[in-house]
């Protein structure tokens, strides 16, 4: 059986904030915890010749337009706050560099709900390093030093590693949840991970 369940994300994914807000839940009801493993997803759809779904079907009104309800709806569901990103489709190089260099420290998961939440709860533009480091002084974050990992050689390295890393798994996307060998990709397939974990017991 799993011991925790691998979370593979980007800031910059609507459905991988969602469903970092449902994840938890469901990994405490089956006493996993939750991994995070940050991955650049425009390097995620480089590689597998992928793209995101606003954009692939920009042209399909019906389809953008259902796209956006089910985000909405999926937060309404479950009492999360969520507002869609004025500044989308969101630029977080920078704040997943931050990600790689948090990954570990105590106070990583309180950057991640920082940073998520700045995106997709006030609408703010993580693109700029300045409006990162207000974040970071604002949540009692090390600024200066995640700064210098943002503009940091090694950790950008480190980020193309770990993403490449992922899509080898067989990542083609975020969000996407491991448990054990078993891949689940997107908000909407967390039943089946319950499911999943629930055969496991």
């Amino acid at each position: 059986m799993a011991q925790h369940i691998d979370f593979v994300y980007d800031f910059c994914s609507p459905n991988a904030y969602l469903a970092h807000r449902a994840l938890p839940a469901i990994a405490e009801k089956h006493g996993l915890r939750v991994k995070y493993v940050p991955v650049l997803l425009s390097i995620v759809f480089k590689v597998t010749n992928n793209q995101n779904p606003f954009q692939a079907f920009s042209e399909n009104r019906q389809k953008t337009a259902y796209l956006t309800h089910d985000l909405h709806r999926f937060a309404r569901a479950r009492g999360i706050s969520f507002h869609m990103s004025p500044h989308f489709p969101v630029n977080t190089k920078f704040a997943m560099r931050g990600a790689v260099f948090a990954s570990g420290k105590p106070w990583a998961a309180k950057y991640v709900d920082a940073v998520f939440d700045a995106i997709w709860v006030h609408g703010q533009k993580v693109d700029e390093l300045g409006v990162l480091t207000d974040i970071l002084l604002e949540n009692d974050l090390p600024a200066r030093k995640m700064r210098e990992a943002m503009t940091s050689v090694d950790v950008k390295q480190k980020l193309k590693d770990q993403t490449k890393a992922a899509v080898k798994k067989g990542v083609f996307g975020v969000p996407s949840m491991f448990a054990g060998p078993e891949m689940f990709f997107g908000k909407n397939s967390l039943g089946n991970l319950e499911l999943e974990l629930s055969r496991a017991i």
